[in-house]
């Protein structure tokens, strides 16, 4: 298949541009096996993973080409493969395709019909020329084979605007995550009212209720900024998240103590009241570090299963952060100001 002269239409059918020209090689073959397979048939255009089918020719697994050819020769393919292959479904668009690119930044993907059996394989070089705009030569050159994370925040910045063209599908692209603040806000309020008397019974912790969520609010929005950042450049591992974690959790500690003793300070010097100071700023500090560990968990869970960080993390974080802040706030108050 030639390279695509024009922007393609993003609502065709992701058929319409996949390549035929790729080998497909069987489970059960031995790395020799296989090497011979791709000499005999050819590679095509371009080939950046082989893909392993069954006796049925259902798609089993992908084998990047670098753990092809370092191999042993004897080794079986079912060995070296990854079993777990994100593939586009034959009745997807080209804008579908788009998202695949986005969300998992692998290079190339199957597709596949409702069998699982690979119809063809699209990669990159459908949109690297077109969303990046490369005038040059030399810039042409290093789009067709992108290696960077520029690529793909160029590809979801094209993808967002095409989103955006269309009110009804930004809806409800964004719409089920705030169902998550709706119904942790029903919850909350609930929450509340189960401490009624407890606020009746002290109203300075009425007063300084929205200085709480305010701060809990902001502590999780920039650990969750920061987090998404980092997300770019790092591969989501029990390692990395524990390395993130005790980073995050002194920086918690830090900011919830500091945010704690000053509002103590200041419900005494305003309210002359040891108890109520030593709730509502013992409160904010423990909130603040749930809602920092919630401010990197979310963000790193979602990106963990493909989701979208930067849409679906805000909502849900926020969400659990005001949640807990009260479960903890009300607690304390019920305990102490009795």
């Amino acid at each position: 298949m030639t390279e695509p002269d024009a922007i393609p239409d993003f609502h065709s059918p992701v058929l319409e541009h996949a390549r035929k020209d790729f080998p497909l090689l069987d489970v059960d073959m031995s790395v020799a096996d296989a090497l011979e397979r791709i000499r005999r048939e050819g590679v095509g255009e371009r080939v950046i993973y082989f893909y392993a089918v069954d006796a049925d020719e259902k798609l089993v697994g992908v084998l990047p080409t670098r753990r092809l050819l370092t191999a042993p020769l004897e080794t079986p393919l079912r060995e070296i493969m990854v079993r777990r292959v994100a593939a586009i479904p034959a009745t997807a668009t080209v804008l579908d395709a788009c998202e695949f690119f986005v969300l998992y930044k692998f290079f190339a993907f199957p597709v596949v019909d409702e069998q699982r059996r690979v119809v063809g394989v699209i990669d990159v070089s459908l949109f690297a020329e077109e969303i990046l705009q490369a005038g040059e030569s030399e810039d042409r050159q290093r789009t067709s084979s992108p290696v960077g994370e520029d690529f793909f925040e160029a590809i979801g910045f094209h993808l967002e605007q095409i989103r955006g063209a269309s009110p009804w599908r930004a809806f409800r692209f964004r719409f089920p995550w705030l169902l998550v603040t709706v119904s942790v806000g029903t919850l909350s309020a609930m929450l509340a009212g189960a401490f009624e008397a407890t606020l009746a019974h002290a109203l300075i912790i009425a007063f300084f209720l929205t200085m709480v969520l305010g701060l809990n609010e902001s502590v999780s929005a920039q650990s969750m900024s920061v987090t998404i950042q980092a997300l770019r450049s790092a591969a989501v591992t029990w390692r990395w998240f524990a390395t993130a974690f005790r980073r995050e959790i002194v920086t918690a500690v830090l900011l919830g103590l500091a945010c704690g003793a000053l509002v103590s300070i200041i419900v005494w010097i305003w309210r002359r009241d040891v108890l109520g100071a030593f709730v509502i700023g013992g409160s904010i500090a423990l909130s603040l570090v749930s809602a920092s560990l919630f401010g990197l968990g979310v963000p790193s869970l979602l990106h963990r299963y493909k989701l979208d960080p930067k849409i679906a993390a805000g909502p849900i974080t926020l969400a659990l952060a005001d949640f807990f802040a009260l479960v903890i706030y009300f607690s304390a108050a019920a305990l102490v100001l009795k």
